[in-house]
């Protein structure tokens, strides 16, 4: 394991915290590092530098913050066009670290990190625990994968700089999970918040309390979830529960986190500068105005992020915060504008699904979306877990159930959809990101 941070860089001062910074400041400290990674990609990214060209641009003409519209946008297809080194802008004897993505949807994405890059991570990261209320003395399980997976090194790095314990215990294997998370007297968890669920249900199932364990906090992110989701987990568990956002692309978890107020991740400006933006016209949104989400690296020297786009659907909120932090926030990531699916000529999202089903009482937060076509029709079915104690009732309170769901979907997502109740434990789990939807249709 390389380039662990040194004690001196750990340490987290809330009062010098970047995060509280006048906004005068920590614009002028945008601008500086902006002109700096614009001039570094441009030099060193040949792609970049083309699209430039392409656009009569210098770095240059990067005089103010506004002039970031001006710039080229990235894809993640020009990660895997360019396979696997050619986004790099440090060369390899620089380079300290390789991450990747699984490569479900063809080759993996490969991003890169300097020593200066890891300390960068470990720095929001450090800032990402703080602001939930985790502290040296802590004792944080983290769950989320080890390996090419960025989730696993980038919460451990940061814990240990907190001056937590970390366990870095990765995901799978629940009974255990439980066991150490009893044994070891955890006060908070890092993994999805499908993962938790699932924890829930087998606590359940071993006689397990979580609501009387030291668990207090749980740091959940990759994966989209909603308030509806968040309510359950609340409820169920007894901890507070916190939405950590982050991507490899960008630099891993990290680029934004909830505090204490649980009003939206605050996004950490002085690294990753957000612009929200119309995904069909590309042009730029107000504060305030959902749109998709466009994150800039700004410190990142192996690999710098101009313009990225995120596919993640949000709103970036300027108001003040209770806990006084001057960074906007991002309103929860529950859709993204590539998850989208059409049935019958409408727009539909899993988390309007999920939202839907949580609605109405009986059912668990496990489901899964079934798409499939018969003679050129597209059929929705939408299998949702049930309590043991409903699914023992009567047929017609089973039907009834369907029924109360079926309308429920058709109110939030404006599309009817067949509902199939399956007893507890019948749609498979994940100990990573959740399956939700599962597209039979042959196009």
């Amino acid at each position: 394991m390389s380039s662990q941070p040194t004690k001196s860089n750990a340490a987290f001062h809330p009062v010098s915290s970047p995060d509280f910074l006048p906004l005068a400041q920590l614009q002028d400290l945008q601008l500086q590092r902006l002109k700096s990674t614009v001039q570094n990609a441009y030099d060193h990214v040949a792609l970049f530098r083309q699209r430039m060209a392409e656009r009569d641009l210098k770095p240059a003409d990067v005089r103010s913050l506004k002039d970031l519209a001006k710039l080229p946008f990235t894809v993640k297809a020009d990660l895997r066009d360019t396979y696997p080194f050619g986004l790099f802008a440090s060369p390899m004897r620089d380079i300290v670290r390789l991450h990747a993505s699984s490569g479900t949807t063809g080759k993996p994405i490969v991003v890169a990190y300097t020593h200066e890059d890891l300390l960068v991570w470990t720095n929001v990261m450090v800032r990402s625990f703080a602001a939930c209320g985790l502290h040296q003395g802590d004792i944080i399980q983290n769950a989320y994968g080890y390996g090419l997976f960025t989730g696993g090194l980038g919460a451990h790095y940061g814990a240990e700089a907190l001056g937590a314990t970390v366990i870095p215990i990765s995901g799978g294997n629940t009974q255990r999970q439980l066991m150490v998370m009893k044994d070891f007297g955890v006060t908070a968890i890092c993994c999805t918040p499908s993962y938790f669920l699932h924890l829930l249900d087998q606590a359940s199932e071993l006689g397990v309390d979580i609501r009387k364990l030291p668990l207090r906090a749980g740091v959940f992110g990759a994966e989209p979830w909603t308030e509806s989701m968040r309510r359950r987990i609340e409820v169920e568990s007894g901890i507070k529960a916190y939405d950590i956002y982050g991507l490899s692309e960008i630099i891993g978890p990290g680029v934004a986190m909830e505090c204490q107020c649980q009003a939206g991740p605050h996004i950490f400006e002085d690294h990753f500068y957000p612009e929200i933006i119309d995904p069909k016209t590309e042009k730029p949104l107000p504060d305030g105005e959902e749109g998709e989400l466009v994150l800039t690296t700004l410190s990142k020297a192996a690999m710098p992020m101009i313009r990225y786009r995120t596919r993640d659907i949000t709103a970036l909120t300027a108001e003040c915060c209770e806990c006084g932090r001057n960074l906007r926030r991002i309103k929860r990531i529950s859709r993204r504008s590539d998850d989208m699916f059409i049935i019958r000529g409408v727009n539909v999202y899993p988390s309007q699904i999920e939202t839907a089903l949580l609605r109405v009482e009986g059912t668990l937060p496990h489901y899964q979306i079934v798409l499939t076509r018969e003679k050129e029709l597209d059929n929705m079915e939408v299998m949702v877990e049930v309590t043991a104690e409903v699914f023992g009732d009567t047929v017609g309170a089973l039907e009834a159930l369907q029924a109360r769901l079926g309308k429920s979907i058709e109110t939030v997502a404006g599309v009817r959809a067949n509902v199939r109740l399956v007893q507890p434990r019948t749609i498979q789990r994940s100990e990573g990101k959740a399956k939700r939807v599962v597209d039979q249709r042959k196009m």
